[in-house]
């Protein structure tokens, strides 16, 4: 049966019923609806009771700042997907929330003034210049659609890290921008509505003269140049319009993802297929699945007496729903787009191993030997005391790291003919990550053996989950990377939620998923040198299947490949590899991705000689990341998995421009 538009109408009404139901639960303390309607008709609160003020002051100030949070981002995510042609497009997916977020938190730490002519202004600032630089880093493919997405999502991961890294050094500081940066609606008054409320009507009556082009704008450029309309200067002002809802959103709740994204998708596959009809319901549907998530949050934070930001529960709810639309939505394809690109590799003959045995050399003699000390700049011997004993083990610990991340991503791309496949942005180091958080909370005193474990687990079913999201689809590298956005949400999500919440197992559980080697010992520095010992052979007796799994799955088969076993042990080889790197190096490093096609790019070709060249590329970064997380802003230290995040990340933007 075809979807109608009555489909999309009955689903916002089965939410409002669902809102009005969740409403009357958390009334019934405070007196009940009719008590709630007394004090939001009273005058002066001034002389009310308790029951009196939270309702009139924190209970209707937060339903009404969710309904309009939940309007605005389903309006900037129906403006981003229309515009863009994109069906992933939103503020959360381009990075525009993360770019907002960040300006804030260096506007408050260096700029603190800006912030008194208005803070959205500062928000507006980073996510202008973050949407600038994905479209700059996309245009020459077209704004094709992958493209935009990886783009938004590896500036998601950038930015995220340099938070990381302002939230270590300035936890005092920051401390209350990290609950309102998890997405928090509480509130004690209407500033919040004072804020949002104008600022959203602003928005919504630019867009009245907007709507009758708008309704074209799924047409081609050229179509539209012949019927007049100036597509460029409607495509800035839309954009506008959704970079100024953004810096807005982010400035007055924080951030709150999926709902930009879930609100205009679930209301087309409901029957709304025109835009008349679809922005309203977008913004209703929106409106109205933010204010439940919101009291579903104050039903289970009044029950363990805790805080919840609304924004992690949001994201939390929101993977499903993505998984659910990964298998719905058409993800078009230009010619020539992101996932059958290749990178230009050079074809001359490698210069051979030992380059890159010399290269490691001297990185583990620098690492070792020279430093600084409070006294300045330092040479001792690589083999002293000292050096044995305290840096040895951080050496060895971050070398494993990157060799393990690199055998995993170059067994994936591989494997899944996709140069973007990796681990970290397949998703399966946030499984990991996610798996290693839940064991930290929820087990007691946990041991290395037993976070091994752990992560192996979450990682295993990171996996799982990939494959089976994306069988339907023939693990089209679009679809893949979808779940790879779903996983890292959720990884966030866990990860604003344990920290919100304000255990003190929550800092050192940060700087361990940063990536810092810290604590690293001797002990298990050596079990790690062990395990990489066993992985290297594992991953290069699998070689023969990598050669031939690019060539697709008919060809392997026929000659004579067994493709299932072939598949899962090389999926369980990579799981394995990502999760012991994930807990030495965090889960955001990059090096998965980046050390296989430097390995590529010298000339490492065949499957047995680029898993060996990227294991010697990932330890050589991995360790020089080490090392310069530790000098660079001596004597505080950027963990290492953080600053190969940042050098990677950079070095894979970079790689973008020149796919062809």
């Amino acid at each position: 049966m075809t979807a109608t538009p009555r489909t999309a109408i009955l689903i916002c009404a089965g939410l409002a019923f669902l809102l009005a139901m969740l409403a009357a639960v958390s009334l019934q303390p405070l007196g009940g609806m009719s008590a709630a309607l007394a004090a939001l008709r009273a005058a002066s609160p001034a002389n009310a009771a308790v029951a009196e003020l939270l309702l009139s002051q924190s209970w209707w100030p937060r339903l009404v700042l969710a309904l309009l949070a939940g309007g605005g981002l389903a309006l900037a995510g129906e403006l981003l997907q229309l515009l863009l042609r994109n069906p992933l497009a939103s503020a959360a997916t381009l990075g525009i929330s993360s770019g907002a977020s960040v300006a804030l938190m260096l506007a408050t730490l260096f700029a603190p003034s800006l912030l008194a002519q208005g803070r959205e202004w500062a928000a507006m600032l980073g996510a202008g210049l973050t949407l600038a630089l994905v479209f700059r880093l996309s245009w020459r493919h077209g704004l094709d659609p992958l493209v935009l997405i990886v783009v938004g999502m590896t500036l998601n991961l950038l930015l995220g890290g340099l938070s990381i890294v302002l939230l270590l050094f300035n936890h005092e500081a920051l401390s209350g921008l990290l609950i309102w940066g998890a997405g928090s609606l509480a509130q004690q008054g209407w500033d919040g509505v004072r804020f949002l409320a104008p600022r959203l009507l602003i928005c919504v009556l630019c867009l009245l003269p907007l709507l009758r082009p708008l309704r074209l704008a799924t047409l081609d450029d050229v179509t539209l140049h012949g019927l007049g309309l100036p597509v460029r200067h409607l495509r800035l002002i839309g954009l506008g319009i959704a970079v100024f809802l953004a810096g807005s959103l982010v400035s007055g709740v924080g951030v709150i993802g999926f709902v930009g994204l879930a609100a205009p998708n679930i209301m087309k596959l409901a029957g709304a297929p025109r835009l008349a009809s679809r922005l309203p319901l977008s913004m209703l549907f929106g409106a109205l699945l933010l204010a439940c998530a919101d009291q579903l949050v104050q039903a289970y934070a009044s029950e363990v007496s805790a805080f919840v930001p609304t924004g992690a529960v949001t994201a939390a709810l929101g993977v499903p729903l993505l998984l659910w639309l990964l298998t719905r939505l058409r993800l078009p394809t230009a010619p020539g787009a992101a996932g059958d690109a290749r990178m230009p590799f050079q074809h001359g003959a490698a210069r051979g191993m030992a380059w890159l045995g010399v290269l490691l050399l001297l990185a583990l003699l620098l690492a070792l030997s020279f430093g600084q000390l409070l006294h300045g700049w330092h040479w001792q011997a690589p083999f002293g005391s000292n050096s044995l004993q305290w840096r040895l083990p951080r050496v060895i610990a971050a070398g494993c790291g990157g060799v393990l991340l690199a055998l995993s991503g170059t067994i994936l791309q591989r494997l899944t003919g996709n140069p973007l496949a990796s681990p970290e942005l397949l998703g399966v180091s946030s499984g990991s990550a996610i798996a290693l958080l839940l064991g930290v909370f929820l087990l007691r005193q946990p041991g290395y053996l037993a976070l091994s474990g752990m992560a192996l687990l979450g990682a295993g079913a990171a996996l799982l989950l990939i494959l089976a999201s994306n069988r339907r689809n023939r693990y089209s590298p679009q679809g893949i990377l979808l779940t790879g956005i779903a996983l890292g949400a959720l990884y966030e999500a866990l990860r604003s939620l344990l920290l919100a919440d304000g255990d003190p197992r929550g800092q050192q559980v940060t700087a361990w998923l940063s990536g810092s080697t810290y604590y690293a010992s001797a002990s298990m520095s050596w079990l790690l040198l062990a395990l990489v010992a066993a992985a290297l052979p594992l991953a290069a007796a699998t070689s023969r299947w990598q050669d031939l799994f690019p060539l697709g799955q008919p060809t392997v088969h026929a000659l004579g490949v067994p493709v299932h076993k072939a598949r899962v042990a090389m999926l369980l080889i990579a799981a394995a590899s990502s999760a012991l790197a994930t807990l030495v190096v965090g889960p955001l490093s990059f090096v998965g991705l980046i050390a296989p096609h430097m390995a590529r790019a010298l000339g490492f070709r065949r499957a047995r000689e680029q898993l060996t060249a990227a294991a010697l590329m990932g330890a050589i970064v991995m360790i020089l990341a080490d090392w310069m997380g530790r000098q660079i802003l001596f004597p505080q230290e950027v963990p290492a998995g953080l600053m190969a995040s940042l050098a990677g990340g950079s070095y894979f933007l970079w790689q973008i421009r020149r796919w062809r």
